[in-house]
């Protein structure tokens, strides 16, 4: 067996298939949703469909389909096609016959942006109603913990400068979508805690909305890379899959049914901050022993610093330490070496009790850091697997996918599409109509 895939991609994800968002299905245990979002949201996914197709594949009547569709048009949700390159699944059709009419998503109905709020840098995408990435935009900003103030003002002059470059205002965006490390609570928009935060953020996704004077929704970062590969990546197509992130810290992602799980709070999956060690390494969140304090950005340049005896460096250039501690290994620098060992043991054992725990069809391991690639070689996850009770099942598949920063706030992208489609089109707004 192969224990693991290796997808490396410079840039963020975009759909190997036409169109964004999960392509299953069977909607056994997904939410209950009006047939008009499940009729828009399939052919969101698929790019372009016929009425035929949606029937066949969701077990719909085609006269509801005809119906529902109909309504969408004139809305302004969908529209017509004549597209003879679509497949015609159709029933076979005359030389002379009327070519299939395809449905498509009126991509210029409405506009979204992604951000991701980040330690080094802060990333943004602009999205039309399809899912298609119409710009992006990355800023620098400082590594350092900020006030809820200035890391506002941040996030609204990347979003200006983005919209100012494409002629836009921020009145021609329906929502943003927000991301950023530390614990938030989705449903309340408060943040108890954050590496990025000097205090906790109470109330920030609605100062967030103040300042940018249109919806928004914040999340954890790591909830935005499992939407990326949910919506954009090798997750469209999985109802159960696990997203491992390894940045300046660690973070998980889960979707089970096909649906982002946040845990009963929203503020589940935290990963990094599962305990490995009693009395072990100090975490940045303050406590001992947790995960990310042996496997995360800080820790493998902490470490670095002693190896490499550069002290001065750790705090200055975290990132050109771990380079430096990357090259040492490289060249057979057993100290160096040593480290990375004993993290990809760590993180062998954080994904063996992901593995035990949620059973997911295949964890993916993503983020910039995938470049090390010592913290997932072939003996890290043959351990991984070895730590595991499988029984006579097939022991849970790892990928690694290293896409670029952008993936961040493709994923923020999908959270404001998700969110802004319910609101258009789902049962909250079919009971108000």
């Amino acid at each position: 067996m192969t224990p693991h895939d290796i997808h490396p991609r410079p840039d963020a994800p975009r759909a190997a298939l036409p169109g964004c968002g999960p392509l299953l299905t069977d909607l056994t245990g997904a939410m209950p949703r009006p047939l008009r979002q499940v009729l828009f949201e399939f052919v969101r996914a698929h790019g372009s469909t016929t009425r035929a197709e949606m029937g066949r594949r969701l077990g719909v009547s085609a006269a509801s389909v005809s119906a529902v569709t109909s309504d969408l048009i004139a809305e302004g949700f969908l529209r017509e096609t004549a597209d003879p390159d679509t497949p015609d699944t159709d029933p076979p059709r005359s030389a002379r016959g009327r070519p299939p009419v395809s449905l498509q998503v009126a991509s210029e109905a409405h506009h979204v942006i992604g951000v991701k709020l980040g330690d080094l840098r802060h990333t943004a995408v602009l999205s039309d109603f399809a899912g298609q990435r119409i710009a992006d935009l990355s800023l620098p900003t400082r590594p350092n913990r900020k006030s809820a103030a200035i890391l506002i003002a941040e996030a609204r002059a990347l979003v200006d400068q983005l919209l100012a470059q494409q002629g836009m205002t921020r009145a021609q965006i329906r929502c943003v979508g927000l991301g950023m490390a530390g614990m938030v609570d989705y449903a309340t928009g408060n943040v108890p805690w954050s590496p990025m935060l000097d205090a906790p953020g109470l109330g920030l996704r609605a100062q967030f909305e103040a300042a940018l004077g249109v919806p928004a929704y914040l999340d954890n970062d790591a909830n935005l890379l499992t939407l990326a590969e949910l919506w954009f990546g090798g997750g469209r197509g999985k109802s159960d899959f696990a997203v491992v992130t390894i940045e300046h810290g660690v973070g998980m992602g889960l979707v089970l049914f096909n649906q982002l799980y946040r845990g009963a709070r929203g503020m589940g999956m935290e990963l990094g901050h599962t305990k490995v060690q009693l009395d072990g390494a100090l975490c940045r969140c303050g406590k001992r022993g947790c995960l990310e304090a042996y496997v995360a950005d800080y820790a493998l340049a902490r470490e670095a610093a002693t190896a490499l005896d550069q002290h001065a460096s750790f705090s200055d250039s975290p990132l050109a330490l771990l380079e430096s501690l990357f090259s040492e290994a490289r060249r057979g620098n057993e100290a160096a070496l040593s480290i990375f060992r004993r993290a990809g043991r760590y993180l062998a054992l954080g994904l063996s009790n992901v593995a035990q725990m949620f059973d997911p069809e295949v964890i993916i391991l993503s983020g910039g850091r995938m470049q090390y690639d010592y913290l997932y070689a072939r003996e890290v996850l043959a351990e991984m697997q070895a730590m595991t009770l499988t029984g006579a099942r097939a022991p849970a598949r790892v990928e690694i996918h290293a896409w670029g920063d952008l993936v961040w706030a493709q994923g923020a992208v999908a959270l404001a599409l998700g969110q802004l489609t319910d609101d258009l089109l789902g049962a909250q707004r079919q009971g108000a109509a």
